[in-house]
């Protein structure tokens, strides 16, 4: 899926990326949240590496776009159908890079975004594959609304991180709380993936997730670069 998003100069640029890798359980008080998401290989256990799992580009929408709850999972019969928010911050790569110090790392980055991790969580929870399907279903990675260049970011493990559903605060935190931060989590990736131009990853989430509806609103904003905000639209029964 491709989207064009603004560059903070006023530019277009057109996102098409290869590939969306995102990072798990990388926010303490997230990890403290494993009972109430309660989805497979989600404990209280404090990662010593990454957690990787990858994000499909079907999953791209832009600013204003509606996330769409499918109504195929209904026909599963679980006793409550959770589809969740996940607030984030995300690293646009600008070049093709393979193992990268993490002292290089802030100079292969094009610019940073919010992005909105939706996950399918009886999905997560019942897949024998793991977390991919319920991640990785149309709509579910709502992008922008602008890409702000490392440049003119300040300080990036210090930036404020908010979601809002309908107006309410559900997730406020702020990126130094990361475990993973961002030139570890690029040498890491990088040394499992080559990154192309256009990659996107994805940084985990604070703690506050929780589930949307037909008919929400919901917001990201990260200090420095503004608000994503998407409405929820509920799939008909065909």
């Amino acid at each position: 899926m491709k989207i064009t998003l603004p560059m903070a100069d006023g530019k277009e640029y057109l996102l098409n990326p290869s590939k969306i890798v995102a990072l798990g359980l990388n926010y303490l008080e997230h990890i403290k949240e494993s009972q109430s998401v309660d989805v497979q290989n989600f404990t209280d256990e404090i990662p010593t590496e990454p957690v990787l799992f990858p994000k499909t580009p079907n999953v791209l929408i832009g600013p204003g776009d509606a996330i769409i709850l499918p109504a195929f999972v209904l026909a599963y019969g679980f006793h409550v159908c959770r589809t969740d928010h996940e607030a984030e911050l995300a690293i646009i790569i600008k070049d093709r890079v393979k193992n990268l110090k993490a002292a290089d790392a802030m100079e292969h980055i094009l610019g940073f975004t919010c992005f909105n991790d939706i996950s399918q969580r009886n999905l997560q929870k019942t897949d024998k594959s793991g977390w991919y399907r319920g991640k990785s279903l149309d709509t579910f990675g709502p992008i922008g609304p602008v890409i702000v260049p490392p440049w003119s970011i300040g300080d990036v493990q210090n930036l404020e991180i908010i979601c809002r559903v309908n107006g309410k605060v559900t997730q406020h935190s702020n990126t130094r709380h990361m475990i993973f931060k961002i030139p570890e989590i690029l040498a890491f990736v990088s040394k499992n993936f080559t990154l192309e131009p256009g990659d996107i990853i994805i940084t985990g989430t604070p703690s506050g997730v929780s589930p949307l509806h037909d008919g929400d609103v919901v917001e990201v904003e990260i200090e420095n670069i503004g608000t994503l905000t998407n409405p929820v639209i509920a799939e008909s029964l065909p």
